[in-house]
C-alpha cells in the first residue's frame, strides 16, 4: 500500500484522473491525502467531489475554505460568488448525500507514526500538535450537529484576529476556522493577516508566512491553499501541494514515504 498526498483539485477532476495514472494509483491497495478545496472555480467540482467520496476508506480528507463555502451556501443562506462552480453539486440528485459526505471530514488529520499533520492551511506556532487536533475536533462536531446551520450562517469574518483560549462560541469556532483554512501570513502574537495572497516575499509589516516561526516540535506539515507559493516553503517540513492547477500551473501529489513528487500540468 502506498499513501499519497494530492493539493487543491477545485474540481480539476480530468487533470486529477490523468495525474494519479501516473502513479498506477488504485484504490483497492493505494490511499489518497486530500489537502482540502477538492472543488470551485474548476470546471468539474460534481464529478470531484463524487469520486473522491466513492474513494471510501482510501481518501483521507480535511476540509479547504472552499468546501466549506460550499456547506455555507448550502446550509448558511449565503449567495455564491460570482466565480464559483458549484451549481452542478447544489442541483444534483445526490447533493444532500455529498454535503453530509463533507461535514463528517477533519479540518486537521495527523499521523504520529510518520510524525506528520495535514491541515489545509497549517497549523499555526502557537499550537502544538496536540492542540491543533483538539481544536480541530471541536469545529468537526459543530459542523456535525444540529448547530451547523448556526455555524455556516455566521462562519464568516475576520474577526477574532487573534487566539484566545478564553474565546467561545462562534468567536472561537471563527478563529479555529480561520487558522485551518484561511492563514497565510501571521504575527508573533498568532495575529492572522487574511486579506494578503501574494508570495511569501510580499509579507504584509509585521507578518511573515506561518511557517517561518520556529516549533516547539519537529512535526512535518502538509497544506495546501497558497498557490503563489508553487509549493516552495524553503523547508523540508513545511510541504506546500496547492500548485495553482485551476489557475494553469500543475496539480501535485507525492509519496509521503519517499517525498517523491508527480506532477501534471493544468
Amino acid at each position: 500500500m502506498t499513501d499519497y498526498a494530492i493539493g487543491d483539485i477545485q474540481g480539476c477532476y480530468e487533470r486529477l484522473r490523468d495525474v494519479l495514472d501516473k502513479v498506477d494509483f488504485s484504490p483497492s491497495r493505494d490511499r489518497l491525502w486530500v489537502a482540502g478545496d477538492l472543488i470551485n472555480r474548476g470546471p468539474s467540482s460534481l464529478e470531484t467531489l463524487r469520486y473522491i467520496e466513492n474513494l471510501g476508506d482510501s481518501a483521507v480528507v480535511v476540509l479547504g475554505n472552499h468546501d466549506l463555502h460550499l456547506l455555507a451556501v448550502a446550509l448558511g443562506g449565503h449567495a455564491p460568488k460570482r466565480k464559483d462552480t458549484l451549481q452542478d453539486i447544489l442541483c444534483a440528485p445526490d447533493c444532500d448525500r455529498l454535503l453530509q459526505w463533507l461535514r463528517r471530514q477533519n479540518f486537521c488529520v495527523h499521523d504520529q507514526k510518520r510524525n506528520l499533520v495535514m491541515a489545509h492551511a497549517g497549523i499555526p506556532h502557537i499550537w502544538s500538535v496536540e492542540d491543533a487536533v483538539s481544536y480541530a475536533r471541536e469545529v468537526e462536531a459543530v459542523i456535525r450537529s444540529a448547530q451547523a446551520e448556526y455555524y455556516f450562517t455566521h462562519m464568516y469574518g475576520n474577526e477574532p484576529e487573534r487566539w484566545d483560549p478564553g474565546l467561545t462560541g462562534m468567536d472561537r469556532w471563527r478563529v479555529i476556522t480561520n487558522y485551518f483554512t484561511r492563514m497565510r501570513f501571521i504575527a508573533d502574537d498568532g495575529t492572522l493577516e487574511l486579506a494578503t495572497k501574494e508570495s511569501a516575499g510580499n509579507a504584509p509589516e509585521g507578518f511573515e508566512p506561518w511557517f517561518r516561526f520556529p516549533r516547539q516540535d519537529d512535526v512535518r506539515v502538509i497544506f495546501g491553499h497558497w498557490a503563489a507559493l508553487e509549493g516552495n516553503t524553503g523547508s523540508d517540513r513545511f510541504i506546500g501541494l496547492d500548485t495553482g492547477c485551476v489557475w494553469g500551473g500543475v496539480l501535485t501529489v507525492m509519496n509521503l514515504d519517499t517525498g517523491e513528487k508527480i506532477h501534471c500540468d493544468c
